[in-house]
C-alpha cells in the first residue's frame, strides 16, 4: 500500500505546455527588460527601479514584461500543482498565486517616479507598490516549493538545480533589501543617484527568473505526461 502510495506521488502527472509557458514568459521578461536598457538609456540603471521602464514613451513593452513573468508564475502553478504533497509546497503555491496577483497589479497600475516625494505620489503608484508588495511573496514561494520537489523522488535528478537556483533567489532577494535599507539610511530617505539600489533591484529579478525557468525545464524533461 504505500509502496503503491509513493509511486502515485512520484508519477503524478505535469502539465508539459505549462511548463513550456512558464519557461517561455520569464525568458520573454528577460528579452524585454534588457531590451528596454538600450531603448530607454535615460534612465540610469545603477539607482533607478526597472518599473520606471514603464513611465513615459515606449511604457508598454515593460507593462507586456510585467505581465510575462505574471504569467510564468501563474503557469508554473499549473504545471507543478500535482507535485506537492507537502503543507509548505501548498503554502509555496498560494505564495506563487500571490506573486502572480502582484505583478499583475505592477502591470496595471504604472509606478510614479522614485524620486517622487511623499505627496506627489499618485493613488496609481501606490497600487503598483501594493502590487510591488505581493511580489515579496516570490522568495517564500521558491524556498517551499524547491523544499517540496526536492523530497519528491520523481525530482531526484533536479536536486542539485533546485538548490542552486533558490541560493540565487535568496541572495538576490536579500541583497536587495539589505542594500535598500541601507542606502536609504546613509541618504537620509531619499533617493537620488548616490542611493545605488537598480543593480540589486536588476538582481533579484534575474534570480526570480533563473529560479522559474529551472524549474520549469526540469519538470519538462521528467517526462510525466498530463496533458
Amino acid at each position: 500500500m504505500a509502496k503503491d502510495t509513493l509511486s502515485s506521488v512520484q508519477t503524478a502527472p505535469i502539465s508539459q505546455t505549462a511548463a513550456s509557458l512558464s519557461f517561455a514568459g520569464a525568458a520573454t521578461f528577460l528579452v524585454l527588460l534588457t531590451a528596454l536598457h538600450f531603448i530607454k538609456p535615460e534612465l540610469d540603471r545603477s539607482w533607478r527601479f526597472i518599473s520606471e521602464y514603464a513611465i513615459g514613451d515606449n511604457g508598454w513593452i515593460m507593462v507586456l514584461a510585467f505581465l510575462s513573468l505574471a504569467m510564468s508564475y501563474a503557469s508554473l502553478f499549473v504545471a507543478i500543482r500535482t507535485q506537492m504533497r507537502t503543507i509548505g509546497g501548498r503554502i509555496g503555491l498560494a505564495c506563487l498565486l500571490i506573486s502572480a496577483a502582484g505583478l499583475t497589479i505592477a502591470a496595471i497600475f504604472t509606478t510614479d517616479p522614485i524620486t517622487a516625494s511623499k505627496d506627489a505620489m499618485t493613488t496609481e503608484g501606490n497600487l503598483h507598490n501594493l502590487g510591488g508588495t505581493l511580489g515579496m511573496a516570490m522568495p517564500v514561494a521558491a524556498v517551499l516549493i524547491s523544499w517540496s520537489l526536492a523530497r519528491n523522488q520523481a525530482w531526484a535528478t533536479a536536486r542539485r538545480s533546485l538548490i542552486w537556483a533558490t541560493v540565487l533567489v535568496v541572495i538576490g532577494f536579500l541583497a536587495s533589501i539589505l542594500s535598500l535599507g541601507v542606502m536609504l539610511s546613509q541618504s537620509g530617505g531619499n533617493f537620488g543617484p548616490g542611493v545605488l539600489v537598480g543593480w540589486t533591484n536588476r538582481l533579484e529579478v534575474l534570480a526570480y527568473c533563473i529560479w522559474l525557468m529551472v524549474v520549469a525545464w526540469q519538470a519538462t524533461q521528467l517526462n510525466i505526461p498530463g496533458d
